[in-house]
C-alpha cells in the first residue's frame, strides 16, 4: 500500500502540462475600442474574421451598433458578433455579455430575410449570459428620469439595471429558459422590479403586452445552441483554433477605469475578455486597439477636446456621426493623445487601428491634445480621476492635413504624405505601431501595413 509520503515523491517526478503558455496551440486576440466607443470595431471584425475559426463577444449588450458595409449594404448588429457574415467561422454570444431576447429575435429575422442567413448553424450563446426581461427596461427609464440634469445619457435598453441584478445575485440567465422554474424565477424578478418602480413613482405601461412578446422570443431562442461557452472556447483553443473576442462600446467608458459615472455597466477593457469568456490571461495573444483619427462621443460626460465651432459640425457632417443604436448626433472634437495612451496602457494594445482617416480630408491642418491644463495651472499628460468635476483645458500641437481625397488608394506608401507624416506622429507620441488605416466605411477601404 502506497504510502502519503511516496505519492509525493511520485507526484514531484511527473512532468506536468496544461497551464503553461508554450502548451497551448492558440491564443485569443481581443479588438476593442479604445475611445467612448463608435470607433468602428465591427468593420474591423469582419475585415479580420477570415483569419479566426472563431469570433465572440465578451460584454455589452443591445447598446451596441457594430455596423458594416460590404456589396453596397449596409448592417448594424447589435448583440451578435461582426464575425457572423463568414460561414466558416463560428460565433458565441459570451457570458459576460446582456442579452435582450426580443432585440435578438428581430436581429436574427432581419439577416435571415437580408442576406438568406442560417444562424443556428453558426452561432453559439452562453448559458450563463444574463437576461434583459421588459421591466428591466422600465426601470432604466424610471432610473434615468429621476437623476433629471444628471442623467448619465442611457441608451434606455434595460443593460445597466440587468447587470445590477447579475452583481446583486438577483438576474436571470440564458440558462434559466430551459427551466421548469423559469415562469417561478421570472415572477420574482418581475415582483422585485414593480416595489421599484412604484418607489420612483413610475406607472409600468403595455407591460402584458411587452411580456408575451419577451416569452414568444424565448421560445425563439431555444433553436439555437446553449452551452456552457467557457468549454467551448477552450476547447477551440486546446485543438489549436483562433479566437477573436470582440468588445463593445469603448474603453473610456468602462465602469472601473471611464469617465464614471458616465459610463457602462461593464468592463470594456482587455480584462473583461476573461471574465467575459471564461479564458485565463496566459492565453491572451495579439491586443488590437480601435480609434479614430479624431474622437467623438454620444450621451453625457466629460469630452476635453469636444469641439462647439463649425468644424465640430464638419466633422459630424463628414463622418456622418449619429449613433448606429440611437440616432442621436454624437458630439465631435480632435484627437486626445493623453485618454489614448491611458487606453492602450490599460490594454496592452500590441497594434493600433486608426479608422476614419478619410473624415480629415477637408482639413488643411488639425490639432492634437497632447497634455491637459489642470485649473491649478498644472500640465499633466495624465488622466486626471476628477475629471468628471474638473474642466481641463487641452494643450494642442498642430499638424498639417492633407486635405485631399482618399478614395481608390489601397497601398499605404500612396497615401499623402502628410497622412503618413500624422500617423507617425501617432505612433511616435503612443509608442504602438498602426498597422491598419481605414478610409471609407466598406470592408474593401482598410489599408493594411
Amino acid at each position: 500500500m502506497a504510502t502519503a509520503k511516496s505519492q509525493i515523491a511520485k507526484t514531484k517526478n511527473k512532468k506536468f502540462k496544461g497551464t503553461k503558455r508554450d502548451t497551448f496551440k492558440s491564443m485569443v486576440d481581443i479588438l476593442l475600442g479604445l475611445q467612448w466607443g463608435d470607433e468602428g470595431k465591427g468593420k474591423i471584425v469582419d475585415v479580420l474574421a477570415p483569419k479566426y475559426n472563431v469570433v465572440a463577444r465578451f460584454q455589452g449588450g443591445p447598446n451596441a451598433g457594430h455596423t458594416l458595409e460590404f456589396d453596397g449594404m449596409k448592417h448594424v448588429l447589435h448583440q451578435i458578433p461582426s464575425g457572423v457574415f463568414r460561414e466558416d467561422c463560428m460565433n458565441v454570444i459570451g457570458n459576460g455579455v446582456v442579452l435582450d431576447p426580443v432585440i435578438f429575435k428581430k436581429e436574427v429575422e432581419s439577416l435571415t430575410e437580408k442576406f438568406k442567413m442560417d444562424l443556428t448553424k453558426n452561432l453559439v450563446i452562453s448559458t450563463k449570459t444574463a437576461i434583459i426581461i421588459p421591466t428591466h427596461r422600465m426601470m432604466d427609464a424610471a432610473q434615468e428620469k429621476a437623476k433629471g440634469d444628471a442623467k448619465i445619457g442611457s441608451t434606455l435598453k434595460g443593460i445597466g439595471p440587468t447587470y445590477t441584478d447579475k452583481v446583486s445575485r438577483h438576474g436571470l440567465r440564458l440558462g434559466d429558459i430551459l427551466s421548469d422554474k423559469f415562469q417561478e424565477k421570472y415572477e420574482a424578478v418581475k415582483a422585485r422590479h414593480l416595489q421599484w418602480l412604484s418607489f420612483l413613482e413610475y406607472t409600468p405601461e403595455g407591460l402584458e403586452e411587452a411580456e408575451a412578446i419577451f416569452f414568444a422570443a424565448c421560445d425563439f431562442l431555444k433553436s439555437f445552441k446553449l452551452a456552457e461557452t467557457e468549454y467551448l472556447v477552450n476547447k477551440e483553443l486546446a485543438k489549436g483554433n483562433s479566437v477573436l473576442a470582440e468588445g463593445a462600446q469603448g474603453s473610456l467608458l468602462d465602469i472601473d477605469f471611464g469617465s464614471y459615472p458616465f459610463v457602462t455597466s461593464s468592463s470594456t477593457t482587455a480584462a473583461g475578455v476573461c471574465s467575459g469568456l471564461g479564458v485565463a490571461p496566459n492565453k491572451i495573444g495579439e491586443v488590437y486597439g480601435i480609434f479614430k483619427a479624431y474622437c467623438t462621443r454620444v450621451g453625457s460626460g466629460p469630452f476635453p477636446t469636444e469641439l462647439f465651432d463649425n468644424t465640430g459640425e464638419e466633422m459630424r457632417r463628414e463622418g456622418n456621426e449619429f449613433g448606429a443604436t440611437t440616432g442621436r448626433p454624437r458630439r465631435c472634437g480632435w484627437l486626445d493623445l493623453p485618454a489614448l495612451k491611458y487606453t492602450v496602457m490599460l490594454n496592452g494594445v500590441t497594434q493600433l487601428v486608426m479608422m476614419k482617416a478619410d473624415v480629415l480630408n477637408i482639413f488643411e491642418n488639425l490639432e492634437v491634445c497632447t497634455a491637459y491644463k489642470l485649473p491649478n495651472g498644472e500640465v499633466t499628460e495624465e488622466m486626471p480621476y476628477d475629471i468628471c468635476d474638473t474642466e481641463v483645458t487641452p494643450i494642442y500641437t498642430t499638424v498639417k492635413g492633407w486635405n485631399c481625397s482618399l478614395e481608390g488608394i489601397t497601398d499605404f506608401d500612396k497615401l499623402p504624405q502628410e497622412l503618413k507624416d500624422y500617423v507617425a506622429y501617432i505612433e511616435e507620441q503612443v509608442g504602438v505601431p498602426i498597422k491598419f488605416v481605414s478610409t471609407s466605411p466598406d470592408r474593401t477601404a482598410t489599408i493594411a501595413r
